[in-house]
């Protein structure tokens, strides 16, 4: 039976994290930055703890947690508030592993690890570092359980991205994973460079129809590169996925609010990420799925 995983608040205001600008906060002293920060820390990992409870009255067992979930984090200032908080961070990160409940990250788009500009790689391990030292702060464990998602990035740069992917550091390479998208790098490809890097591949059936534009999810090819990125991962059980559908058709790239069409070779896929835009209605219109699955 597939787990659905919710991807960061909930359609309703029952789960909502803070954040703030960099404008607003530079506006400030030093003192007051700080204390803004830890205000917005404090209360996000609040906020945190409300999402596993509601994802454990909800029996949903994968969350992903927001890229800004504790903004300029990756700032001495930032480093040193969370630091402060490694106590009730390893507290609430625990509670989740126990209750079952799986934790993944998508850093942004700023993440290029293929970028030709070493600064821009530069910058790309800094967040990586940055996501890497939550995960480790919640007390996740090294490995793709909890999973920290990036797309190929530059395209045509295959062999840049497996030759930095083999310099990252233990805490980021060993939670790492890629996955297909719509336009740089494809299903195959990306299965090929996760082949060849030792990392495991998340694959997108929504991004592959647009990539391919194929005509329908049960498309031999879906199947097919579910059942080749399942070999990339060491234990096949882990597997994570996503689905969406298109907003105003079916190959359009713009997520739907529901997801009203389910690839059929998804029902062998053990973990599934819902990015649609209606969050958890999205996650309750698919319960009917899994019950015919039963």
């Amino acid at each position: 039976m597939p787990h659905l995983g919710l991807v960061c608040i909930t359609n309703s205001k029952e789960i909502r994290y803070r954040t703030v600008t960099r404008t607003r906060l530079h506006a400030q002293s030093p003192d007051a930055q700080a204390k803004i920060l830890e205000d917005i820390y404090r209360d996000n990992l609040q906020t945190f703890d409300a999402a596993m409870r509601y994802c454990q009255q909800n029996g949903i067992s994968l969350y992903r947690l927001p890229s800004s979930i504790f903004p300029f984090a990756d700032t001495p200032e930032g480093l040193a508030i969370l630091q402060t908080l490694s106590g009730s961070l390893a507290r609430s990160g625990k509670r989740a592993f126990e209750a079952g409940i799986r934790l993944v990250m998508h850093p942004d788009q700023f993440v290029v690890l293929s970028s030709d500009s070493p600064d821009v790689v530069a910058n790309s391990i800094k967040i990586l570092q940055m996501h890497a030292y939550i995960m480790d702060l919640l007390a996740q464990p090294r490995s793709p359980w909890a999973l920290l998602e990036i797309h190929g990035g530059k395209a045509n740069r295959a062999d840049a991205l497996v030759r930095c992917i083999a310099t990252l550091p233990d805490a980021i390479r060993c939670r790492l994973g890629l996955e297909n998208d719509e336009y740089a790098y494809s299903a195959r490809e990306i299965y090929d460079i996760c082949m060849r890097s030792g990392v495991p591949m998340v694959f997108d059936a929504h991004h592959h129809i647009v990539h391919e534009d194929l005509p329908s999810y049960d498309h031999p090819s879906v199947d097919d590169m579910l059942r080749k990125a399942r070999q990339t991962w060491a234990e096949p059980a882990h597997q994570l996925v996503h689905i969406s559908n298109g907003r105003s058709g079916f190959n359009d790239r713009q997520h739907a609010d529901l997801i009203e069409t389910m690839p059929a070779c998804y029902a062998g896929a053990p973990w599934i990420e819902i990015e649609a835009k209606s969050k958890e209605e999205a996650i309750d219109g698919l319960r009917p799925w899994l019950a015919s699955l039963a």
